[in-house]
């Protein structure tokens, strides 16, 4: 199992919490200093079944900046994922990844599902 986070983000502290707090075995990979390649973003995306809008950090500064909110929908999906693949700040978080799911963001539910 992948864990992947930014260590002062407080959504992620919480997840590891959870993680450690139910004894799950997992490799944990600091988003902003390995950020997800293209490749690994285009296989999470299609695991995930999540629309690409939700693997962006759409309250990240980055995003903002970038003014994303209005770029994103002009964009094809492989532009979204190559820009993606440039920052891990572009990046929501935590992204959990194991075998046949691939979870993003923190809902302890979804979470609780992976026991």
């Amino acid at each position: 199992m992948l864990f992947i986070c930014y260590p002062r983000c407080t959504t992620c502290k919480k997840a590891q919490k959870w993680l450690d707090d139910n004894g799950f075995q997992y490799e944990l990979r600091d988003i902003k200093e390995n950020n997800p390649t293209y490749e690994e973003l285009k296989t999470w995306y299609a695991k995930s079944g999540l629309p690409l809008k939700k693997f962006f950090n759409t309250s990240g500064l980055l995003y903002k900046s970038m003014e994303l909110k209005d770029k994103l929908p002009t964009m094809t999906e492989d532009e979204q994922l190559k820009l993606l693949s440039t920052d891990g700040m572009l990046v929501k978080r935590p992204i959990l990844v194991n075998e046949d799911t691939v979870l993003v963001g923190f809902k302890e539910a979804d979470w609780e599902k992976q026991k």
